[in-house]
């Protein structure tokens, strides 16, 4: 797991971690490279994007998979096809952006069917770093933007109180 902090790597290890690198001051290619004696990884979720797609595939493992899930900096990623093609690496994308009302309702559906039940048992928790009432959504973005916090910032709403 990467992270932009000492900080952030030590709240995903207490999370469970076995392995938090801070990508700001270690160099997390050469990192995985040594810790898996060069093996590499089996997965990766990217919410970067970028140049780290192409770090990435130098850290995969020969039928890896790469995740990618979001775009944090540049849109444009440099790749090494001959790598791609001799690890013989998956590489794909997702999001909600652009599903029907359909598509969202059965993954909806999936999510109640298979992880509500370990939300409910106390397996599955979110990290909520802070929660601000909708009219401070600005305050939320700005810490967003500072990127110091560690895990969601949620905004509330009184929407039902006021229909009560």
């Amino acid at each position: 797991m990467t992270a932009g902090s000492a900080e952030k790597c030590a709240a995903c290890r207490k999370l469970g971690a076995d392995l938090a690198i801070d990508y700001k001051s270690e160099d997390f290619v050469a990192v995985i490279n040594r810790v898996t004696a060069g093996r590499g990884v089996d997965v990766v979720l990217d919410m970067v994007g970028g140049d780290y797609v192409g770090r990435s595939v130098q850290i995969m493992a020969r039928g890896a998979r790469h995740i990618s899930i979001g775009i944090m900096t540049t849109p444009d990623a440099t790749l090494s096809v001959p790598q791609i093609i001799m690890k013989r690496l998956t590489l794909t994308g997702s999001t909600l952006r652009g599903r029907t009302s359909a598509e969202k309702a059965v993954i909806a559906e999936a999510l109640r069917q298979r992880c509500w039940p370990m939300i409910e048992q106390g397996k599955l928790r979110p990290v909520v770093h802070r929660s601000l009432p909708l009219a401070r959504a600005a305050d939320a973005h700005r810490a967003l933007e500072a990127g110091d916090h560690i895990g969601k910032i949620v905004l509330t709403t009184n929407l039902f109180a006021a229909t009560i």
